[in-house]
């Protein structure tokens, strides 16, 4: 793990748990949407806060 300050596991810490909020959010708003278009627009969001949430996580090993 790099050299990290208490700031930064804190902020690392909070942007990840918005990630995986957005994630699971956006992961049901798909599931209730009718329309395809919709769907695929909820599908997309919750898969790039997936890929960014893993991004910042890297930071963590």
């Amino acid at each position: 793990m790099a050299n990290l300050s208490e700031l930064d596991l804190q902020n690392l810490r909070h942007l990840i748990g918005g990630y995986d909020t957005t994630h699971c959010k956006m992961k049901e708003y798909a599931s209730c949407a009718e329309d395809p278009k919709v769907k695929q627009f909820f599908e997309q969001g919750a898969k790039s806060a997936m890929e960014n949430k893993q991004q910042l996580m890297k930071f963590l090993q």
